[in-house]
């Protein structure tokens, strides 16, 4: 064989080997990224352990995420009033609140429209666990956020200028006819459960930061509307009485809550639940069909749920 020739051979077993190696290294770049079927097992996870705390720990964390989004109707209104009512502008600071309750792992009624709905789903928790969950959860919401609002109304934090902002910033909300409110807090629903699932994908701190903040972002760009910030413009008006309360539920909260509701559950959770593997939803400790429906169980504890999850997902 000729120097050429080997040459030749060698250059090709070279070029065949670092072709292998990269064939070999190609999955383990791509393992960075997490499968579907590993989101929704840390979702079930972390849900069965939600939805198994005591009401007293939920509704209270529920009242710190409530009063956080007073942050984010403080700073919006301040913002929009300092950039010569430019709403775009105001909306710098609209996610901060959010920031605060997810980084803070607080409990915030929307979302709650994935984690314990997916239990519900596959039969580890009952539809009274998951409604009894959401009740305490949305009290201690609206709890929190009407405590902020009287602050707001009465507590001589904001100037006469940022009172009279934040004051047309709310009544515009309660002038938005029933279903366009409605409509656009479907959408909204919908970027709260959606960030919410992506986040249980996430794997660092700066990531989850820019995450929540672009998305939350996108409510007051894309003049949505979250159904805790409304409660609490409501509730602003109704001290300042500008409006009476039963006018503010139903014409402004009710409308925002069944939208942020339909678009958490229906267009987010319900969509992941059947892009996941079927072999992730077939386990054996189940609850009844009359558990399901009557009681307040749920079907296994955050470890044992873990194991049986572990049996089904390849990592």
């Amino acid at each position: 064989m000729s120097k050429v020739t080997q040459g030749v051979s060698t250059g090709d077993e070279d070029a065949a080997s670092e072709s292998q190696d990269s064939k070999t290294e190609t999955p383990d770049l791509f393992r960075n990224r997490l499968s579907t079927d590993e989101i929704y097992e840390r979702v079930l996870i972390e849900a069965d352990e939600e939805i198994g705390r005591c009401v007293r720990e939920l509704f209270f964390s529920g009242v710190a995420a409530g009063f956080a989004i007073t942050i984010t109707v403080l700073l919006y209104a301040s913002m929009t009033n300092a950039a010569g009512e430019i709403p775009i502008v105001g909306a710098l600071l609209y996610p901060i609140g959010f920031l605060y309750i997810i980084l803070g792992n607080y409990q915030l009624y929307t979302e709650n429209t994935l984690p314990p709905v997916a239990l519900v789903l596959d039969r580890l928790a009952s539809f009274p666990a998951m409604f009894g969950m959401w009740a305490t959860v949305l009290a201690g919401n609206l709890v929190g956020g009407t405590v902020g609002a009287l602050l707001l109304a009465y507590g001589g934090v904001m100037s006469p200028e940022v009172t009279t902002t934040l004051t047309g910033i709310a009544t515009t909300g309660v002038e938005t006819a029933w279903f366009d409110l409605f409509f656009k807090a479907v959408f909204a629903g919908l970027i709260v459960a959606g960030v919410v699932w992506v986040d249980f994908g996430v794997r660092n701190s700066t990531t989850r930061f820019l995450l929540v903040y672009v998305a939350f972002l996108a409510i007051p760009l894309g003049g949505l509307f979250h159904v805790v910030v409304a409660s609490t413009e409501v509730m602003y008006l109704v001290f300042l009485g500008e409006i009476g309360l039963l006018f503010g539920i139903t014409n402004f909260a009710l409308p925002v809550l069944l939208g942020n509701t339909l678009g958490g559950v229906v267009l987010v959770t319900t969509i992941n639940y059947y892009q996941t593997s079927h072999e992730i939803h077939e386990l054996s400790d189940t609850l009844s069909v009359s558990e399901w429906l009557f009681t307040n169980k749920t079907a296994l504890d955050p470890e044992k749920l873990k194991e049986r999850l572990e049996e089904k997902i390849s990592h």
